[in-house]
């Protein structure tokens, strides 16, 4: 796939004007979103995204449209998981409904940056060196494995890391928020709110996501131009998507066994790859190994969709039922 530099200019330029306009819609009126409001923006970047990808198949074939329609699905997916994290973060440090749009918005920012130098990272490396591939897949069925033993993040289960610990410690912190403002001033002295330690907590959480995302996603394409448009499509809308779910992430308890199933597959499908693709000496003497087969994108698309539809079916299933028994054994 061969993107010119002024494609990549004009896919930059259109899409931080969206963020801009996102942030400036938010600086001027923080408020919690109703669910109208929540869906109709969902709505208009997913439109966004499938429209981008009906662009790519006119220009570049079927063969890129399904590898960026995978990766945003994988990516978007991902991303909803992130969610769980968020929720609990927002409702560990008591954040106000109505400043939690912002906090959203910035933690979306510091994952686009977090994510776009993972992103240029990546591709120097696999284009030096494709063993890299090795790495990426066990990692992955790595974090597959955790995820599937762990379930869905608890609030209970949710524990401040160094930097977080230290900020409390080392930082003047106020009792209380001063809206959405991260210093403020009280008796004379200029203090940090919550709200730094929530932005602190929020950093370092798309960070280690970026991890994981990162290495998924090139499992499914190597092409630069995809891995980023696929991030960060899946990405927006986030924020707006956090409002619309509210009370259904709870009921998502299968989401983390869904996504452990992709990544598992997803990490098996890097190492076959780096198999077939094989040039370490002290592995079949350098060579290719020839039994080890090609996973097309409609099979890895096929599969992702399937496991995070089953996921999201049980999920519902179950929490049903279990909501049912609830209300019996009340009544009784």
């Amino acid at each position: 796939m061969n993107v010119s530099g002024l494609v990549w200019a004009v896919t930059l330029i259109a899409l931080t004007a969206i963020l801009v306009f996102d942030l400036l819609v938010i600086g001027r009126r923080p408020h919690e979103p109703s669910v109208r409001e929540s869906s109709l923006w969902v709505g208009f970047y997913v439109g966004l995204a499938l429209l981008f990808g009906v662009g790519l198949w006119f220009f570049g074939g079927g063969k890129v449209a399904g590898e960026f329609y995978t990766g945003w699905l994988t990516e978007y997916s991902l991303s909803v998981d992130n969610l769980f994290v968020f929720v609990i973060i927002m409702a560990r440090f008591a954040v106000p409904r109505q400043y939690q749009q912002k906090v959203l918005l910035i933690g979306i920012v510091l994952a686009l940056i977090m994510r776009g130098a993972f992103i240029a990272a990546g591709a120097a490396l696999i284009s030096q060196f494709t063993w890299v591939f090795y790495i990426f897949g066990a990692f992955l069925i790595y974090t597959a494995i955790n995820l599937a033993r762990q379930g869905e993040p608890d609030e209970d289960e949710f524990t401040e890391n160094v930097l977080i610990r230290w900020s409390r410690r080392a930082l003047p912190i106020s009792q209380g928020y001063d809206g959405a403002k991260m210093t403020t001033r009280e008796y004379g002295r200029r203090l940090f709110t919550p709200m730094l330690i929530v932005m602190i907590a929020i950093g370092t959480t798309d960070l280690i996501f970026a991890l994981d995302s990162i290495p998924a996603i090139f499992g499914i394409t190597q092409e630069p131009y995809l891995v980023f448009t696929a991030n960060v499509f899946a990405l927006m809308g986030l924020r707006q998507l956090y409002f619309l779910l509210g009370g259904l992430l709870n009921r998502l308890i299968y989401l983390s066994t869904g996504l452990a199933v992709v990544l598992g597959f997803i990490g098996v499908k890097l190492v076959l790859e780096a198999l077939a693709e094989n040039n370490l000496p002290f592995l079949n003497g350098g060579e290719h190994v020839g039994w080890a087969p090609h996973i097309p994108i409609w099979l890895s698309l096929t599969v992702i969709l399937g496991t995070l539809a089953v996921a999201t079916v049980a999920s519902l299933v179950k929490s049903s039922r279990d909501r049912r028994r609830e209300l019996l054994a009340v009544k009784h």
